[in-house]
């Protein structure tokens, strides 16, 4: 009974540790959110562009893609330590980012994500 009670103790432990934070709702920031304060909160972004009318469009990494690939056995190259093996190689997945645009008074004015 101990090790059971102790074991629930410690799922609850683990699960309870594992808040999510909630989605920012990037249009209610719309008009008030500043650009100092997507960098205090985010950091520098990971590139940046003031254009000639004052507009700046910032963008922030947001998730990073990865290249992926796996080894079978089976009919392939024959692998220097014995055994033939197949390899296959995943196609690349795109970064993510988001892409906020500023006023020239540096309120938040537009706001998406992209892939590139």
């Amino acid at each position: 009974m101990k090790t059971a009670l102790a074991f629930l103790a410690l799922v609850g432990l683990l699960l309870g540790g594992c808040a999510t934070v909630p989605a920012v709702d990037w249009n209610s920031r719309i008009g008030n959110y500043t650009y100092d304060q997507a960098v205090l909160d985010m950091g520098p972004p990971d590139s940046s562009a003031k254009l000639s009318d004052g507009v700046v469009v910032a963008e922030w990494l947001t998730q990073r893609g990865y290249r992926g690939g796996w080894v079978s056995a089976g009919l392939g190259f024959h692998h220097r330590y014995g055994g033939w093996v197949d390899y296959y190689e995943t196609s690349p997945t795109p970064n993510f980012y988001l892409r906020l645009t500023f006023t020239p008074a540096g309120k938040l004015s537009a706001w998406r994500r992209v892939a590139k």
